[in-house]
């Protein structure tokens, strides 16, 4: 819980920096979901973030009000991975 916290600060910071056009929040669906983060924390940052500046969340279940509030949802569908055919998780890839 405490990394998902002292990542979401960095999170907030970026989104409040006035220095980006898009975020990516990749995957944060699944800190919310496992009660790491408070899905109203972040209904709040999106809400109030700058004029302008886009909001891309991925990640499986996201909340309602999540999908509501940013520009982009995706959730990504696994067809082919290599590790179906024994290969370990690849660093930058997989971890």
């Amino acid at each position: 819980k405490a990394l998902a916290l002292e990542g979401w600060e960095l999170c907030k910071q970026r989104i409040r920096s006035g220095d980006y056009d898009v975020v990516i929040l990749d995957e944060i669906t699944y800190p919310i979901t496992f009660g790491w983060l408070d899905v109203y924390d972040v209904l709040e940052e999106l809400r109030n973030r700058p004029e302008g500046l886009h909001i891309v969340i991925t990640g499986r279940d996201a909340h309602p009000k999540l999908i509501e509030a940013a520009d982009l949802v995706t959730e990504m569908v696994e067809i082919k991975h290599p590790y179906a055919k024994g290969v370990p998780p690849q660093k930058g890839i997989d971890c």
